[in-house]
């Protein structure tokens, strides 16, 4: 039945995106930083930005263009997401360091003002994320062809599902340190800051030492 096959559909897109979602990675530490700021709407808003990325993937999935990109082009862009990434990091880096100061919250660094945006943030740590682009070219790929075989409502159930996941975990992120914000001293709210621009670096300088590994689609 329809109905079933679109109730599983959800489920697996759930499973999968929930999976995805629970790893530490870029995103994760960017929504917590911004969430310091903003509070628990953060965490939408990262998740709208992730969205938009996935819903154009999504497109090209299903028109047949994963089948185009090659290991060259992924190391492309393990190199420019890593340098990307390794700014965002020096830039929180240096926005912890001005939590020293009252003024944090009212800076006017044009650049501190971009990448205070929840969903530009979100949409900036998914491109600039190799990881991100092995998954959908390979096996994210796989499984939205895979339920598309089945009808493109169950294709669309399927993603659904999967930004579900996401909205749910990151919502809950930032409604966790946004809560908080107010009972955190300015020296741990710069601790907090300092360990997720450091995780931001670390993650830029893994990508960009790793960028020439060949990395094959098949």
């Amino acid at each position: 039945m329809l109905i079933i096959e679109v109730f599983e559909a959800l489920l697996l897109g759930f499973s999968v995106g929930l999976t995805g979602a629970l790893v530490p990675g870029p995103m994760l530490f960017a929504t917590i930083e911004i969430s310091l700021k903003k509070g628990w709407l953060a965490g939408p808003q990262v998740v709208f930005g992730h969205i938009l990325v996935e819903a154009v993937l999504y497109v090209l999935i299903l028109l047949g263009a994963a089948s185009f990109v090659d290991s060259g082009i992924i190391s492309i862009i393990f190199f420019i997401g890593g340098l990307s990434l390794l700014v965002f990091g020096l830039l929180t880096l240096k926005e912890a360091r001005a939590t020293a100061s009252s003024a944090l919250i009212s800076q006017d660094s044009s650049g501190l003002k971009l990448i205070s945006n929840p969903a530009l943030i979100g949409l900036v740590t998914s491109v600039s994320n190799p990881y991100f682009w092995i998954w959908w070219l390979t096996a994210g790929g796989a499984l939205v062809l895979k339920e598309y075989e089945l009808g493109i409502l169950i294709a669309m159930a399927y993603m659904l599902g999967h930004w579900t996941a996401d909205l749910g975990w990151f919502t809950a992120i930032s409604g966790s340190f946004g809560r908080g914000k107010t009972l955190l001293s300015q020296k741990m709210h710069r601790y907090i800051l300092y360990t997720c621009g450091v995780f931001l670096v670390i993650f830029g300088l893994y990508f960009m030492l790793n960028y020439n590994h060949s990395i094959h689609l098949s």
